[in-house]
């Protein structure tokens, strides 16, 4: 590509996993973080607006992975998400109009669907596509939601192009759940997300440099990133109430693999996210799904990419916690 890249949380799970990638692409690439480290070129906050327009001189391209997360919600203030999430973001994309960026990726989450990912009693799981209206149910989701818009209005009057990536799980740390943490052996629970709400970190990095390069000719667009779900809507019902028959059904080698390993799968699926249309419209491959891994199983390896173990655990908080790899604001689970 030969341009400027700025990488924003280049100290991240996923910042430093796209910094450490162009990179090795030999791409010309600027990262920033309110933290050091070796993936990082200037320590500034994002929602300092001078410090945001320093860092984009000569900038063409920018993925904006940096933000306050779920993990965040008991610990910072209100304030503190909309410093960071909207005001930060608020800032790149004014400089980067300035700068007469070519591109502008924002990764968002899927938790911006909120509340619309939890069926109501006895109904099936939910199907999760792009049209799924967002429900909020914290700071964290209300925050990216408008980041989120902001993008659109910057496209809408600014021309400048914008590509949303609704990222699922990808981080490797414990589950918050201390029923998942205390039912299910970490990888085991990992593995079983893949079915239905988890993503390989090595295709979201695919993603982001996929949408990086075909945001000029979308224009303005949000996808769902997640690993490629074998279930089909035909299978919603059954997912609330035995997933177990369905993966055997549809995968029935998982069974043998699962019994060697000493592991189970979740009770019940409540929601299936979708990526056709980043598959679709991105020509976005991800290599790493449900039933690669059970072949990776079948031949000793690793079930998650080389990447992932690379990057590894990292963190959310510089403390530790009693009960849980961060604490849980009971209001909004």
């Amino acid at each position: 590509m030969g341009k400027k890249i700025l990488v924003t949380g280049s100290a991240g799970h996923l910042g430093k996993a796209l910094v450490r990638t162009l990179r090795n692409q030999n791409h010309d690439v600027v990262g920033i973080d309110i933290i050091e480290s070796d993936f990082t070129d200037h320590v500034g906050s994002i929602a300092d607006r001078d410090f945001v327009r320093s860092c984009m001189q000569g900038v063409k391209f920018v993925i904006h992975s940096a933000t306050l997360h779920k993990p965040h919600v008991a610990t910072h203030s209100r304030q503190d998400f909309i410093d960071s999430n909207i005001t930060g973001c608020l800032n790149l994309l004014e400089e980067a109009t300035n700068e007469n960026v070519k591109s502008f990726v924002f990764t968002s989450t899927t938790s911006t669907f909120g509340d619309a990912l939890r069926p109501i009693d006895d109904e099936p799981a939910v199907w999760i596509t792009e049209d799924v209206n967002c429900i909020p149910k914290n700071i964290y989701g209300i925050t990216k939601v408008a980041a989120e818009n902001l993008c659109q209005l910057f496209y809408r009057n600014n021309q400048l192009p914008c590509i949303i990536l609704r990222t699922s799980r990808f981080f490797p740390e414990e589950d918050d759940n201390s029923s998942i943490r205390s039912g299910f052996e970490d990888i085991n629970a990992k593995v079983n997300e893949m079915l239905y709400r988890r993503v390989d970190l090595e295709d979201v990095v695919s993603a982001h440099l996929l949408a990086m390069e075909k945001a000029p000719q979308i224009g303005f667009s949000r996808y769902i990133i997640s690993a490629t779900t074998p279930f089909t809507e035909s299978d919603l019902s059954e997912l609330r109430i035995n997933p177990h028959n369905v993966v055997r059904r549809l995968i029935p080698a998982f069974v043998d693999e699962y019994r060697r390993c000493g592991w189970k799968m979740f009770p019940s699926i409540d929601r299936v996210y979708v990526n056709d249309k980043a598959r679709n419209e991105l020509g976005w491959q991800p290599k790493n799904n449900f039933k690669e891994i059970i072949n990776k199983l079948k031949n000793n390896l690793e079930p998650f990419s080389e990447l992932t173990k690379t990057i590894s655990i990292k963190g959310y908080h510089a403390e530790q916690f009693k009960d849980g790899p961060y604490p849980v604001d009971k209001s909004i689970k």
